[in-house]
């Protein structure tokens, strides 16, 4: 059974901020925006995140994002259904419509 959302959203931000040391990170829920969706029946989330972290320094797209889901893998797909990544090194600009 899926945590409550807010709990959900605590323990995302937790790890992420324990594995990741992120500079910003900023997480938002857009579950009530999927409602009836398939994914979300079953109680799963569905996030927005945009990240900033040394972390990500020097690596591509595709392995920030694996950095990110292996953080939050055993979460998915039971507490997380989907989650959309900005994930960004401290010395790239952050588009503020990012975030």
């Amino acid at each position: 059974m899926p945590a409550s959302p807010d709990l959900r959203q605590q323990e995302i931000f937790e790890r992420l901020t324990r594995q990741l040391t992120p500079t910003h990170l900023h997480l938002e829920d857009e579950s009530a925006a999927h409602a009836g969706h398939a994914g979300a029946a079953g109680g799963a989330g569905h996030y927005r995140l945009v990240i900033v972290s040394a972390a990500f320094i020097g690596l591509a797209r595709m392995a920030r994002h694996r950095l990110v889901y292996d953080a939050l893998s055993d979460l998915m797909p039971q507490q997380i259904h989907a989650l959309s990544i900005k994930a960004f090194s401290p010395d790239e600009t952050v588009d503020p419509t990012s975030i």
